[in-house]
């Protein structure tokens, strides 16, 4: 979480400094893209404090209302998040764009937006350079795609999406705002705006996708079922793990809840025994599964492949 922390106060200051002097160059150079990439900048200080809401609300300890407490709220906002990307970012971005191509106005001096673009790739860049080595940190060997995949926090791999769109936006702005000015044609400007759009909305539902499956209660990994199933069977009590459900309440919380057939010969006392002893072991090896629910039941001799699917 304090990589994450980093990584989104380097992206709110970058955003911050950049976003007002984005919107003064645009009017100064009557240039749609750069009105764009100053909503887009706008778009990304916000997120930048609802990521910062949301890690604050998910620490929020367990209460009656809410027994497991609030780590979901980091799924929520995130998810919040790549809706403002869609709709303020994107999807302004993309007007403004089909507005000027089809009624492109006289361009002013360009002077101004290419100073505010120098500046803006050097703090966006900066920004970028910060959340990637962060998330490097994170990846533990894996490629860049299955860490983002496998990611459990958003909020790491939602700021790195975020300053590498900006980048990305960036340079394409600068290209085709030489290209405006240099062959007179101002209609291009509005297809900067239009790929900047595009760009952002790919982005969010990207991002849509990856916080919808954590909100939504995406589980543990296979191999980690795997490893408990096998600490748990190896329990001189149990005669098998008949059932096993997971759910991530926050990057660093998880439920998991096991149907587990004890021996038929055991009594009350050995069985609360034996589920204390696979509680402490599971928990030992995976500290963050901090809810673990243990529940005996009958083995008859066979398990529902449906059910065992599960594991």
């Amino acid at each position: 979480m304090a990589a994450a922390n980093r990584s989104i106060y380097a992206a709110l200051l970058a955003n911050l400094l950049i976003a007002i002097t984005k919107f003064i160059a645009g009017g100064i150079s009557n240039s749609a893209s750069m009105v764009a990439e100053g909503i887009h900048s706008i778009v990304d200080t916000i997120n930048q404090v609802l990521l910062l809401l949301g890690l604050r609300l998910s620490k929020k300890k367990p209460d009656k209302y809410h027994p497991l407490g609030y780590g979901k709220e980091l799924y929520f906002w995130s998810f919040v998040v790549s809706i403002l990307i869609f709709g303020l970012g994107g999807g302004i971005s993309v007007y403004q764009g089909i507005i000027h191509i089809i009624h492109p106005e006289e361009l002013g001096n360009p002077l101004w937006s290419y100073v505010v673009l120098a500046l803006s790739v050097v703090f966006e860049g900066s920004s970028l350079i910060i959340a990637a080595k962060e998330f490097n940190k994170l990846r533990d060997g894996q490629t860049w795609w299955d860490a983002i995949v496998r990611s459990k926090d958003p909020s790491t791999f939602l700021v790195l999406f975020e300053d590498s769109a900006a980048v990305v936006g960036l340079f394409i702005v600068m290209i085709c705002l030489w290209l405006s000015h240099h062959f007179n044609k101002p209609f291009i400007d509005g297809i900067a705006s239009l790929l900047v759009g595009l760009i952002l909305v790919i982005v969010s539902l990207i991002l849509a996708r990856e916080s919808r499956s954590l909100l939504m209660g995406e589980g543990i990994r296979k191999n980690t079922k795997l490893r408990i199933k096998e600490i748990t069977e190896r329990d001189k009590a149990v005669l098998s793990l008949m059932h096993l459900m997971s759910t991530y309440q926050s990057p660093d919380e998880i439920l998991v809840m096991m149907i587990v057939a004890f021996k038929p010969d055991l009594d009350t006392a050995e069985i609360n025994e034996a589920i204390d002893r696979i509680r402490e072991e599971i928990k030992a090896e995976f500290s963050r599964i901090r809810f673990l629910i243990i529940q005996p039941d009958v083995f008859e001799g066979k398990v529902d492949p449906d059910v065992q699917a599960y594991i």
